[in-house]
């Protein structure tokens, strides 16, 4: 049975899909605030739960000289000003123990990149936070390997954890989807968001920085749905091909409008039947 989650007035893991959505890295003021505008109201009009994302900082880049975001100082006070203005919760994803503290003064959910999902550390520091964790699941674990992870936060007294699953690896450069892992990590009590925009990611794909295959997003999106997810993660900004980071895996508003409304439509037609 899968415990829901309470964010402000709803919960994750319940009767209505919740949807993380937001750039990849933040770019600019106006960037955040034109994708946040947009997606808060998409997503009132379509009555999503609606969490608005982006990184301040992104230190798993490819190569050294890759756009890696504004940095903490600038990025939790621009975050925090969409949190204002928008009233919409805040998740951020950290990369080290020392940052928890800091990104819990703007962020609802403290993020635990995949990459970094093992480091107890860095989860342990997360979870004293007292706020929401969600632990993105790394490409190289099973799902079940999730239930020792989460664990070290529950251990480390705190119990509100979601957990996201953006495939995993197969061969080199290339990413599969097993919806398998969806009903497994439930099992274990977390609502499950699936990472849609991350799942169709090519890593390395371009030699120093990776590739994307963004036409199978709205394919990915769809089926983990259907297999029961409790909420999706995308990343969308204004126009992917200029974007600084991830611009080949992340969606423009239209293609955001059209992937929400027909997810949302088969979360409603499974949950409310």
């Amino acid at each position: 049975m899968v415990n829901s989650v309470k964010l402000r007035d709803f919960q994750i893991g319940e009767d209505k899909l919740t949807i993380l959505a937001g750039p990849c890295a933040i770019e600019s003021k106006d960037i955040l605030f034109k994708t946040a505008e947009y997606l808060k109201q998409l997503t009132t009009e379509l009555d999503i739960n609606f969490i608005f994302k982006s990184s301040y900082d992104k230190a798993n880049r490819s190569s050294i000289n890759s756009y890696r975001g504004l940095g903490m100082e600038k990025g939790l006070e621009l975050l925090a000003e969409v949190k204002k203005e928008f009233n919409v919760p805040i998740v951020t994803d950290i990369h080290n123990p020392n940052e928890a503290e800091l990104a819990a003064e703007v962020a609802d959910i403290i993020q635990i990149p995949a990459f970094l999902c093992r480091q107890t550390d860095l989860l342990v520091a997360a979870a004293k936070t007292n706020k929401i964790i969600n632990i993105k699941k790394g490409q190289f674990l099973a799902p079940s390997q999730m239930k020792s992870i989460a664990n070290k936060v529950k251990e480390s007294g705190n119990n509100q954890i979601t957990i996201t699953d953006r495939g995993v690896t197969f061969g080199y450069n290339n990413l599969v989807s097993d919806m398998r892992a969806i009903p497994i990590i439930q099992e274990m009590g977390y609502p499950v968001i699936f990472d849609a925009t991350h799942s169709v990611q090519l890593p390395g794909g371009c030699g120093e920085s990776s590739s994307g295959e963004r036409k199978f997003v709205p394919v990915l999106a769809k089926s983990a749905v259907a297999a029961g997810a409790d909420g999706l993660f995308f990343e969308v900004h204004p126009n992917p091909d200029c974007a600084l980071c991830d611009g080949p895996n992340m969606i423009n508003f239209e293609q955001a409008r059209n992937i929400f409304k027909v997810c949302n439509d088969i979360f409603n037609l499974i949950r409310n039947n």
